[in-house]
């Protein structure tokens, strides 16, 4: 593999982007077909790629390759079938990897779950190839009137309270949402957050809610703050527990809910008075949000956790999905840790995950070269992410944040990841523009964006 920009710690990095590049490259000279895919969500939305395998031999080849596109639009998507038009071996393969007790099993269960719809995979023909099939709304940037704004986090729940665009009150309450198993908790402290906000306005007239997980149509369909709900608790109380709390503020109050990442995205593209913009936060995993070129949030999972980045199966495994060379590894705390003792610097076992990387992140602070090391690595492996993302999304500008990127670190990160998109892809280091946005303004600018999600009709 053709390599411009090695990663300085880890010599065997596949970039994803790369291996897209290179295989298009091999099947153009070989002989390919098409291939179409699509993945359906709710309300019928229909997302695609088009792509071209080889033509004659190399199954193994075009079945790997085919279900690393498909899992990056399943997380980058969301949907909870998967239409392939093409040969169709590869659709069986594909069937069979998301099928019960497949390799992919993880997957196919998680969409099920948030879409509430059995997972399923349909070969058809190249004439019934599926077409793309997507409408968004404005959703956000409307300041007028008296709205509230909440932020659950999974240390700290933020309100504030906005009058036409201007803040007039915040506030931020520790809580502890991923450890408490009584649902009453948490419709408490939501309750409570958005009753102190609406005390300090005449009225309300809409609700935004940004909060980690994943949202459909304002219900909670899988967020790590309730990670301790039974299941029964949270298809009763938890699903549609913003619904509820909207209603007990008063009647027909607009509310919108959305995942922090496309909150923070929204931020960053009011903040910067343009559009399409990718946000990308580094912190216990990776999660992502973005803002398309009309200035509006999609609808999207947007979970690059789990969307892949390295093409080598021998690299490390998360935990979870039990996938290899997923964004978990490379993009958050993990990825730091994971590098550690390539760039000879031993952790103690003793230290939680979040003080090992305050310990490497300490080590910058004296400009010790084994901590610059790391940053450098994670800097070529986003490099290439971005190329890769940029398959799936029409970026302009790509924000970086989260506790991973804090400090001196974060501006190595981004040097060697612009490196690599001017060596690499000079086409996209024409086009995007990487950031790291202040952190104060980030925070106040997350409330407000909140608050604007909703139409006041």
């Amino acid at each position: 593999m053709d390599i411009k920009v090695k990663a300085p710690l880890d010599p065997g990095f596949e970039p994803m982007s790369v291996v897209c590049r290179e295989f298009s490259k091999a099947v153009d000279f070989e002989g390919g077909e098409d291939v179409v895919i699509g993945v359906v969500r709710n309300k019928g939305y229909i997302s695609t790629y088009k792509t071209r395998i080889f033509k004659n031999g190399h199954e193994q080849e075009n079945n790997k390759y085919i279900e690393r596109i498909v899992k990056t639009m399943l997380w980058i998507k969301g949907g909870y079938k998967v239409i392939i038009a093409g040969p169709k071996s590869v659709a069986d393969y594909i069937k069979k990897t998301y099928s019960e007790g497949g390799i992919r099993d993880f997957d196919a269960k998680f969409m099920a779950r948030v879409y509430e719809h059995p997972f399923e995979v349909e070969h058809v023909s190249a004439e019934n190839a599926p077409e793309t099939y997507e409408t968004t709304s404005p959703i956000g940037r409307h300041l007028d009137g008296c709205r509230i704004g909440f932020d659950a986090g999974g240390s700290d729940r933020k309100v504030s309270a906005v009058i036409n665009g201007e803040t007039v009150y915040s506030e931020e309450v520790i809580w502890h949402p991923k450890t408490q198993s009584d649902p009453e908790y948490h419709y408490k402290g939501i309750l409570d957050a958005m009753k102190t906000a609406a005390s300090k306005m005449p009225r309300v007239d809409a609700i935004g809610v940004s909060s980690a997980g994943v949202y459909v149509d304002n219900r909670i369909m899988v967020a790590s703050l309730f990670i301790k709900v039974n299941d029964e608790d949270f298809e009763k109380t938890v699903k549609d527990m913003y619904i509820n709390v909207a209603k007990e503020i008063g009647e027909n109050i607009p509310l919108e809910v959305a995942n922090d990442g496309d909150v923070t995205a929204l931020a960053g593209a009011m903040d910067l008075n343009d559009t399409e913009v990718l946000g990308v936060a580094m912190g216990t995993s990776e999660a992502g949000g973005y803002v398309d070129s009309k200035g509006n949030i999609t609808g999207w999972l947007n979970e690059l956790a789990f969307v892949p980045v390295d093409y080598n199966e021998n690299s490390m495994v998360d935990e979870w999905s039990g996938d290899y060379g997923c964004g978990v590894k490379y993009f958050s705390q993990d990825g730091v840790i994971k590098l550690a003792p390539a760039a000879g610097i031993e952790l103690d076992d003793s230290l939680t995950l979040a003080e090992k990387l305050k310990f490497v992140q300490g080590l910058q602070k004296n400009d010790d070269p084994r901590s610059a090391a790391i940053y450098e690595t994670i800097g070529v492996y986003f490099g290439y992410g971005i190329a890769y993302y940029a398959q799936f999304y029409d970026i302009k500008h790509v924000l970086i944040m989260g506790r991973v990127t804090s400090g001196q670190v974060g501006v190595i990160l981004l040097d060697k990841a612009n490196e690599v998109l001017k060596t690499e892809f000079p086409d996209l280091a024409e086009k995007i523009q990487l950031h790291i946005p202040d952190e104060s303004s980030r925070r106040v600018g997350q409330s407000i964006a909140a608050a604007s999600l909703p139409e006041i009709k």
